[in-house]
């Protein structure tokens, strides 16, 4: 069914989903507390960043004002600012900060590839291919985030209003969840991804697979240590701060070796893993709008200006997801903002049926569902996806391999 557009803002798009989309999320729909939906909010964040410090600063938890991480990964899970604008925009910060901040946004090229060798024939095999067996816990955990730790408390709290985290204290979660309470990552990497505005199963996934010791063998340790060291005040209001359950640091424990798939050593076709290099000409009647491209500078809009641009609430998969009302949100309010430029429609059901009949333009998505979809409504023109680095045959055993086989700049 055609849903009517909202207008921009944060609190239409939340009477939006509310009225049309709330029996598809795991909460009452409510906005980010701290972060907006659209092109607009991302092109403010992106003249805003400044990485001076981020070298040193990005680990940081509390005080929020002496954080360093750069908070685009909203923007740039919806390629509302790619990674190559990205890359360009800290051209002239500080060198070591460029370095760092750089080695963060090849890890997201990473992680890109990586899915799309997996996921390319259907569901990507990597979660089994590069699977950890956590270790068992040394006393039974009733919850894997028990609320009566502060570092716990104010952590998910933060997750549930903001749906963001820095990297930090994603790895505390992850950490507690797997090495401490023994729980399945792949439950965590779920409640991680029902709630993250930047949740995407290629980074989200690939970060808990190397807490619990994915691909180097040794899971990551969370302990007091760290708290006291990038948040002192969460222990120092603790009511468990002298009888704290993490005060000394876990086992070292050792995860048990998978057997490396032949997609780790290289890939046999990367032609099919990357799509199409160029944009072919074509009729079109619209431009169809995934969750993985949803900025302005998407090719497919790009090059297509003068259609409407046409996006569908996948409900069958949402109905699965059922992701926290924030997520739809803030693509609702991407959406009304887009339409402030342009033509848009907002579709709701199986997207192969909604977008039957029409001549699509869409800009390839290196994900299973893209694939899946792609081959029942057979777009009209696909165009490349923004690659950073286009994805090459070379091994993907590691990050140090991969990027051993990567140019030294991005591609243009």
């Amino acid at each position: 069914m055609q849903l009517p557009v909202p207008a921009p803002g944060p609190d239409a798009a939340v009477a939006f989903v509310r009225e049309h989309l709330a029996d598809l999320a795991c909460d009452t729909p409510a906005a980010s507390r701290s972060f907006r939906g659209g092109q607009t909010a991302a092109d403010a964040a992106l003249a805003a960043l400044d990485v001076t410090g981020y070298a040193g600063r990005r680990n940081q938890v509390l005080p929020e004002s002496r954080r360093g991480a750069s908070r685009m990964s909203p923007y740039i899970r919806y390629q509302l600012v790619g990674l190559p604008a990205l890359w360009d925009h800290v051209a002239d910060a500080p060198a070591n900060d460029r370095r760092k901040y750089r080695d963060e946004l090849t890890w997201q090229e990473f992680t890109r590839h990586l899915y799309a060798r997996f996921g390319r024939d259907g569901e990507p095999a990597l979660r089994e291919e590069l699977r950890a067996h956590p270790p068992s816990p040394p006393e039974p955990w009733d919850e894997p985030w028990p609320r009566d730790m502060a570092c716990m408390d104010a952590t998910l709290e933060e997750l549930h209003t903001d749906g963001w985290l820095v990297n930090q204290t994603r790895m505390w979660l992850a950490s507690q969840w797997t090495v401490r309470a023994g729980a399945r990552w792949r439950d965590g990497e779920e409640a991680f991804f029902t709630h993250l505005l930047d949740g995407s199963r290629a980074a989200n996934r690939l970060n808990w697979q190397w807490t619990t010791g994915a691909g180097n063998g040794k899971a990551y340790a969370f302990s007091r240590w760290q708290v006291q060291k990038r948040a002192p005040s969460l222990c120092r209001g603790c009511a468990l701060r002298d009888a704290c359950p993490v005060a000394s640091w876990p086992a070292d424990e050792r995860t048990t070796r998978a057997p490396i798939s032949d997609l780790l050593r290289g890939d046999p076709d990367p032609a099919v893993t990357a799509g199409p290099e160029s944009s072919p000409s074509g009729e079109v009647d619209a431009v169809w709008l995934t969750a993985e491209s949803l900025g302005d500078a998407d090719p497919a809009l790009a090059a297509h200006p003068d259609v409407p641009a046409v996006f569908c609430f996948d409900e069958p998969l949402l109905r699965r997801l059922t992701l926290s009302g924030k997520r739809l949100v803030f693509l609702a309010e991407t959406l009304a903002d887009l339409a402030t430029r342009r033509p848009v429609e907002i579709h709701r059901g199986r997207v192969a049926d909604e977008l039957a009949g029409r001549r699509l333009a869409v800009t390839f998505a290196p994900v299973p569902g893209f694939r899946r979809r792609a081959a029942e409504l057979e777009p009209a023109v696909v165009h490349p996806y923004p690659w950073l680095f286009r994805p090459r045959a070379g091994r993907m055993q590691s990050f140090t391999a991969w990027r051993k086989g990567m140019p030294a700049q991005p591609d243009r």
